[in-house]
C-alpha cells in the first residue's frame, strides 16, 4: 500500500516529566511513534526513560529516517510578563540563554525543586501569569503553577534547557515551532509544544496508563492530522498580527486555534 502524502515521515508524541534529576529513570516519561502507514507504538515498551537518555535518543533520531514531527508535553517559553520583569528579549534565544544560566536543570544531579530555592530564585515567575496560548486553550495551566494536579511547571523548568541544547546542536536541521517561523521549512524535522488533553478523548485506550495515553494520543493526532491536512492548518492559528508577535516569543500550543 502506498503511503499517503504527508509533511512528515514520523510522528512522535512525548509525555514529559520534571521529577527527579536528569539521570533519574521515570515512569512518567513515555514515547510513542507512528508513521503514515503504521499506527502508534510505544518506543521501548516498559522502559523507564530519564530526561538525559531521552535527549540522547532524540539526538540520534532527528532526521535519521526522514523528517519527523515531535510533540513534547511541556512549555517551551514563558509569558510576556516574565520577559518584561527581567528585561529579556527580543528573541526566544535570549530567553533560553538567560534561563539556562539561572536554571541549569540539565546538569547531573540537578533537581527543579532545589534550583528553585537556589540560583533559580533570581528568575521566578508568578502562577498568575499565563501565556496567550494558555488563555486561548481555556484549561492549560500557567507554566509557573507548581504543585497542582495537571501542572506543567516542573516539566517546563526541567525541559527548556534540553531545547536550548538541541537548538545549539541542530540549528539548521530542526524547526522549533513557532519560534523559527509559523510555517515549518519543508523536509525539516519540527519540535512543537503540545497539550495532550486536547486529544485524549478522541483516542480512548483503557489498557494504557495516563502517561502512556498522553503520548499515544499525541502521536495519534499528529499522524491523523498530517494525513488529513489538519496539521497544515494547525501551524497557522487564528491570531492577529499583534498576537502573532507575542506568541512568537511566548510560544504556542500546537492544535490550539
Amino acid at each position: 500500500m502506498a503511503a499517503p502524502t504527508t509533511l512528515f515521515q514520523r510522528h512522535i508524541g512525548i509525555d514529559y516529566s520534571g521529577a527527579g534529576a536528569p539521570e533519574s529513570r521515570l515512569p512518567g516519561i513515555r514515547v510513542f511513534e507512528s508513521s503514515p502507514l503504521l499506527p502508534p507504538h510505544e518506543v521501548r515498551f516498559g522502559h523507564h526513560w530519564s530526561r538525559r537518555e531521552l535527549a540522547q535518543w532524540l539526538s540520534h533520531e532527528i532526521n535519521s529516517q526522514g523528517p519527523a514531527i515531535i510533540g513534547i508535553d511541556h512549555g517551551f517559553s514563558f509569558p510576556l510578563a516574565y520577559m518584561e520583569k527581567y528585561n529579556l528579549g527580543p528573541t526566544w534565544g535570549d530567553l533560553l540563554i538567560d534561563f539556562t544560566t539561572h536554571w541549569p536543570t540539565a546538569a547531573l544531579g540537578a533537581r527543579v525543586s532545589d534550583i528553585r530555592k537556589g540560583s533559580g530564585a533570581a528568575r521566578l515567575g508568578s502562577p498568575r501569569w499565563k501565556r496567550l496560548c494558555e488563555y486561548r486553550s481555556g484549561s492549560a495551566k500557567s507554566v509557573f503553577h507548581f504543585g497542582v494536579p495537571g501542572s506543567v511547571a516542573h516539566s517546563t523548568h526541567a525541559g527548556i534547557p534540553w531545547l536550548h541544547n538541541f537548538r545549539t546542536l541542530f540549528a539548521s536541521s530542526i524547526h522549533f515551532w513557532p519560534f523559527d517561523n509559523w510555517a515549518p521549512r519543508p523536509g525539516v524535522s519540527v519540535i512543537a509544544e503540545i497539550y495532550p488533553s486536547l486529544w485524549k478523548s478522541r483516542y480512548p485506550r483503557p489498557d494504557l496508563t495516563g502517561d502512556q495515553l498522553d503520548a499515544f494520543a499525541t502521536s495519534s493526532w499528529l499522524r491523523d492530522a498530517d494525513i488529513s491536512g489538519e496539521l497544515s492548518a494547525a501551524f497557522h492559528p487564528n491570531l492577529t498580527s499583534h498576537e502573532r508577535v507575542q506568541a512568537g516569543l511566548e510560544g504556542w500550543i500546537l492544535g490550539v486555534y
